[in-house]
């Protein structure tokens, strides 16, 4: 037993005694070099620090510049947008005028297509009336010629008898086809006031011939070539009114409407455009209305509104 108590004294002095070596504080050599590898790690750290924020400010400069450069870029952007845009739209504008002048010129050209078969056949017909008019002059001058040959004086009445001289033939007058072909042949030349003449004379001579309301509406091209866009629109109005079974009819209205539109009277000249579109469905006259409609801005249907 007293042994055994002499083992547990002898180990807690062991024990105690390595405790106190483990407690006890250290050197201040130690103490010294772990204050200045800390210091070292501080610093470090700081200077990481610094160097992160650097490259942040030097990424955010970067993006900013990109940012300014992209908005240079849409600015510029849109500068040549617009500019393509106005270009378009000029184009546009002297696309129309110059379609306008070819479809008034195709206009002249397809009338006068349609009537070259009348007037190859009616020419026939004007060159056997020519020979039988010649045919019937030399007949009289044959007739003539001998109740008058021993007649004295007969030398000095040259193409008669001694006492009457013979008239001389009356020109027969024009004809209705060479009167439109005339006015249609100034009007595509560009000679608009003798057209306008030679336009009214065939309605005046000519009221129910076919062509009449062909005429009619190149009175109202004439007015709209001078820039008369109220004369041209009364013109248009007529064929309408007075020749209902035309093939003009669609043209008419049409033109009727650029009419309008060319004095301001928007209103109107899109409730004819539209006229056109129902009408005449399909037809070259059609499109172009619609082709107008969108130039304007108007739809094919009026609002439901």
């Amino acid at each position: 037993m007293r042994t055994r108590w002499i083992v547990l004294a002898l180990a807690a002095m062991f024990f105690g005694a390595l405790g106190g070596a483990l407690l006890a504080p250290q050197p201040a050599g130690a103490v010294s070099r772990e204050m200045i590898e800390l210091q070292q790690q501080v610093g470090q750290l700081l200077q990481g620090q610094q160097d992160l924020r650097s490259a942040v400010d030097s990424n955010n400069a970067a993006l900013k510049t990109l940012m300014q450069q992209s908005l240079d870029s849409v600015n510029r952007l849109n500068g040549e947008m617009n500019s393509l845009q106005k270009s378009v739209q000029e184009v546009q504008a002297n696309t129309g005028a110059r379609i306008d002048t070819m479809t008034q010129q195709t206009q002249g050209l397809s009338d006068n297509l349609q009537d070259v078969q009348a007037r190859v056949g009616k020419l026939s017909q004007q060159l056997t009336d020519v020979q039988n008019l010649l045919q019937s002059i030399d007949a009289k001058v044959s007739g003539a010629a001998p109740s008058t040959a021993g007649a004295p004086g007969a030398a000095a009445m040259p193409g008669g008898s001694a006492g009457t001289a013979m008239p001389p033939p009356a020109m027969p007058p024009i004809s209705a086809d060479t009167l439109y072909q005339n006015a249609l042949r100034d009007f595509t030349g560009g000679k608009y006031d003798l057209s306008r003449q030679e336009f009214s004379d065939y309605i005046k001579n000519f009221p129910k011939n076919d062509l009449a309301s062909n005429a009619q509406f190149y009175l109202g091209e004439v007015s709209y070539a001078q820039g008369d866009f109220k004369g041209a629109i009364a013109a248009y109005d007529t064929v309408l009114t007075n020749y209902p079974t035309s093939f003009k009819l669609a043209a008419s209205l049409l033109k009727k409407a650029m009419a309008e539109l060319e004095l301001g009277m928007k209103a109107s000249g899109t409730r004819d455009l539209r006229e056109v579109v129902r009408r005449f469905t399909g037809s070259d006259e059609a499109k172009r209305a619609q082709a107008k409609l969108h130039e304007i801005g108007a739809t094919a249907r009026p609002s439901s509104r």
